[in-house]
This record gives C-alpha cells, sequence and structure tokens, in this order.
C-alpha cells in the first residue's frame, strides 16, 4: 500500500462527538504532520449542532490536540483543512445541503471527487445516515468513495444481517470499513508475523503440541458514562462478539495464500465458522458488585449511575470454544472479558502440551508445567515464552522463568490504533477490517447465548477481583500476566 494517500474529502459524521475529538481529529492531524495527506485531506465535521461552525470546529479540533503538538502548526492545519456541516434532523434537504458543501470543497481545494464518510455515530443512527447518503447520491462520485463502519455491528444475528443489506444497497463491500479498533494495535497485527514469518512457532501451532489457548481482556474501569449503552448491550455483545472474537480469529486461521486482504479475511471467516456450537456448561456470565481498584472502594455495577437498580446485565463472560477442523480438534479455547478486574489487561496465552516423561520426579519435588507463550498486547507489549532451568545450587530444583521481548524496549512508543487504521482507509488496504462474512458469522455463533442469556445464573463477583469463582473451573487459573 502506499504511504501517502490521495486527496479527498474525509466527512466524519458525529464530528463533535467523543470519538471525532479523542481519536479521530488526532489521528488525522498525525497522518497530516507525517506527510500522509500532503496531496490534500479536507476534514468535513458533520453533526446536529447548528450553532457549530467552521470557526468553533476548529477551535474545538485544537483544544482535542491539546498539549504535545505544536499549537501553531495545529493552527495552521485547522485552519487550512477542517470545516463544518450542521445536518439538523437528517431530513433530505440537509443531506442535499451536506451533498452541495461536500462539492464545493472539492471544486475551492482541486480535488479529483475520493470522498471518505466516518459514521461515528450511535447504533441507532447508521440506518438513516447510510440511507440519506444514498438518497443524494452522496454514495457516487467521480473519484472513490469509502464508508467507515464503528461497531457494534448489529445486536445479532438478524440485526447484522440487516445492516450488511442496508450498506450493501448503497455500497460494494471493497467500499465498506468495519472498523474494530483493536485490529489496528501494532501488537494485534503482529500476531501474523508472529506465526507466519517464524517456523519455530508455526510448526508447533496445532493439536499436537498445543494443549489450550486463552485469550483475556481485562479492564480495570466500571461503566463510566456509558452506562445507557452498555446496560443494553452487555460484556458479551460489548467485548466478546467483536474485539475477543477478532483475536480468536488471527490466532487460530490457517495461513493465507497472501498478506493480503481478501487472503486474510477468507481464513478468519473458515476458522469462525469452525467452531462448535457453543453449550450451557461452557458460559459463566458475572456482574460486579462492590470493590476496592488500586486501594479506592468503588460501588457495584447496579449502584453505577443510570443503571437500573434490578439489571440483570453481565459485565464478565467466560467462554469455552471448541474449534471442529484439523488444526484444533481437541483444543480448548477460553475466553474472558470484564469490567471492574483487577487490572487493565490483553493477554493470549498459549499452553503447550507436558513433555511425555518427567525424569525428574525422582530428584526432585517440584511441579512440572506445560511450557507457555504469552503475548501481551495491552498495556506492556511484547511476549515471553515461559520454559523451566535448574536453579543453581543443591538440592535440586527446577525454576521457571520467562525469555521476555519488550516492543517499548525495542522500538519505543507504538502508534495509536486508529492512526494506522484512518491511513488504511485513506490508502484502500483492507486488510485490518472486518468483512460482512465475519459479522454474520460471529453473531451466527453468539446470538444463541443472548437468546437464552437471561435463564444463565448471573455470579455476582467483587470489582478488583479476576471475575467470579464459577468461571475458574476452566482453566483452574487467573491470567498469567496477573500472577
Amino acid at each position: 500500500m502506499p504511504a501517502t494517500a490521495e486527496p479527498c474529502v474525509f466527512v466524519i459524521f458525529g464530528g463533535t462527538g467523543d470519538l471525532a475529538t479523542r481519536k479521530l481529529l488526532p489521528a488525522l492531524y498525525e497522518l497530516h504532520a507525517q506527510g500522509v495527506t500532503a496531496s490534500g485531506c479536507i476534514v468535513l465535521g458533520v453533526a446536529r449542532d447548528p450553532g457549530m461552525d467552521d470557526v468553533r470546529f476548529r477551535a474545538l479540533a485544537r483544544e482535542a490536540l491539546g498539549d504535545g503538538h505544536d499549537p501553531d502548526a495545529v493552527a495552521r492545519w485547522a485552519e487550512s483543512s477542517l470545516h463544518y456541516q450542521p445536518v439538523g434532523e437528517a431530513k433530505r434537504e440537509d443531506y442535499e445541503s451536506l451533498c452541495a458543501r461536500i462539492e464545493a470543497l472539492e471544486r475551492e481545494h482541486e480535488l479529483p471527487g475520493n470522498r471518505v464518510f466516518y459514521l461515528a455515530l450511535p447504533p441507532r443512527a447508521f440506518d438513516d445516515a447510510v440511507r440519506c447518503l444514498g438518497a443524494v447520491g452522496l454514495t457516487r462520485s467521480a473519484g472513490w468513495t469509502r464508508v467507515v463502519v464503528e461497531k457494534p455491528f448489529g445486536r445479532d444475528l438478524a440485526s447484522a444481517r440487516a445492516l450488511n443489506d442496508l450498506l450493501h444497497e448503497h455500497f460494494r463491500e471493497r467500499q465498506i470499513y468495519r472498523i474494530d479498533h483493536y485490529l489496528g494495535k501494532e501488537t494485534v497485527q503482529n500476531l501474523l508475523v508472529f506465526r507466519f514469518a517464524n517456523a519455530m512457532f508455526e510448526t508447533l501451532w496445532n493439536r499436537e503440541h498445543i494443549e489450550s489457548v486463552e485469550i483475556t481482556v481485562a479492564e480495570s474501569l466500571g461503566v463510566e458514562e456509558r452506562a445507557g449503552y452498555y446496560d443494553k448491550a452487555g460484556a458479551l455483545r460489548d467485548m466478546v462478539q467483536s474485539h475477543l472474537t477478532q483475536l480468536l480469529a488471527l490466532v487460530a486461521m490457517e495461513v493465507p495464500v497472501a498478506f493480503e486482504a481478501d487472503a486474510i479475511r477468507a481464513e478468519k471467516i473458515k476458522a469462525l465458522r469452525s467452531i462448535a456450537p457453543i453449550r450451557p456448561t461452557d458460559v459463566v456470565f458475572g456482574q460486579y458488585g462492590r470493590g476496592t481498584i488500586d486501594g479506592t472502594p468503588v460501588p457495584g455495577y447496579r449502584e453505577e449511575d443510570d443503571v437500573p437498580a434490578g439489571s440483570a446485565t453481565e459485565t464478565f463472560v467466560a467462554i469455552r470454544l471448541e474449534i471442529e477442523n484439523w488444526r484444533w480438534q481437541g483444543v480448548p479455547f477460553f475466553l474472558r472479558t470484564g469490567k471492574r478486574m483487577a487490572r487493565r489487561l490483553t493477554e493470549i496465552e498459549v499452553k503447550f502440551r507436558r513433555a511425555p516423561v518427567w525424569m525428574f520426579r525422582t530428584v526432585c519435588e517440584d511441579v512440572f508445567r506445560s511450557n507457555s507463550l504469552l503475548l501481551t498486547l495491552q498495556p506492556d507489549e511484547g511476549f515471553s515464552l515461559f520454559f523451566d532451568v535448574k536453579r543453581p545450587g543443591e538440592p535440586f530444583h527446577i525454576k521457571r522463568l520467562p525469555l521476555h521481548f519488550s516492543y517499548a524496549g525495542a522500538f519505543g512508543k507504538l502508534p495509536e490504533a486508529y492512526r494506522t487504521l484512518i491511513h488504511d482507509v485513506l490508502t484502500g488496504n483492507q486488510t485490518l477490517f472486518v468483512h460482512a462474512d465475519e459479522t454474520e458469522a460471529a453473531w451466527a455463533l453468539y446470538t444463541p447465548l443472548l437468546e437464552r442469556r437471561g435463564a444463565e445464573p448471573l455470579h455476582e463477583y467483587a470489582a478488583g477481583t479476576w471475575g467470579p469463582e464459577e468461571a475458574d473451573h476452566f482453566t483452574g487459573e487467573t491470567p498469567r500476566a496477573a500472577t
């Protein structure tokens, strides 16, 4: 993919919202500062606020970038590149005005008609935005047109199919960029390199050598200001169907024929479709109660602002999965995620099978454990390979130690995921984006769990712990990096 992007108009629906100010505008400025958009990228913020205009939008962007950037350079970028257009109640005439504004900006800046529409909107607003874009002809232009859709991609299988059908009415699949920011993390992308560029690991990456795989995404935060959305979603919709399932697909997929979007997505889809239906006994739901985080008392979920007092929404999920193909038959995959857990952590633990002979049992009583590979995706990005060595001296003892690699130590600060993903949108690279078939394969797997969710027990766990005890029977241990 080219390092620099073709000139375009980058339209942000929800341009004054939290996602735009925290992630999108800073990412677009970083790409400008690096010269990626040197040929021209005009940013048009779109929102309902009629009191906002170009001047106020530029001031909002300067405030969003804040410390850490040259204020004069930011001001020059904002003045030359940032604009605002209100859309009111998303009526046809609002979108006709939007269309006229985009065409005027293209004429003013001599742009070829390339357009990105980034839907940084609540899910309930997706349908209206897509239909209105199609109604006024904004899905067609003299150049290319791309639409970026933030998760969640539906609430279940039926709604995901409906959303995909609507998108396909107005866009071709190659124009649609379903964004999951986890896929923009350098450490997640490195899973492909780690597996397929290192024969020592890929030759062991199968049921003959691996005993189990555990994927953990833990958050120490509660619901914060997202209670209104979260209580209707829950951990299964919010985290498992998207982030954890994408990590699972990258770990489990077969070798693609090429490092290309279509080839990689095809193997991810095959892996997801190979997962056996999930049994009720292989799922544990939990909800956090009162507890302590970093020495500070925190309320339980039902005591949080805007959460109904009797809410049965899960804030924790643990799932055992089985992938029924030649590579993984008989190897359990464990997914674990939760809010208000002991600390923020995303890791993948690959546990290898034990050596078939334990010859040292006659000289020491140390517990012999499997070798394991720990891939830490955040916050301390890197990996560790755990193995056993003899501890010096007498009597004879074996000690478990890691070989460790740190991204920060080797490369310094890693780029933000949104900067990587927006670069890919601008250059037309769909490798790190989710295909329609991926979304439907994932929802086909989890929708039966959603349908019986209210009938399953909801186990309370104290905030600041690693989840309910009922989940420990899956693996018998907490995440390795937590210990």
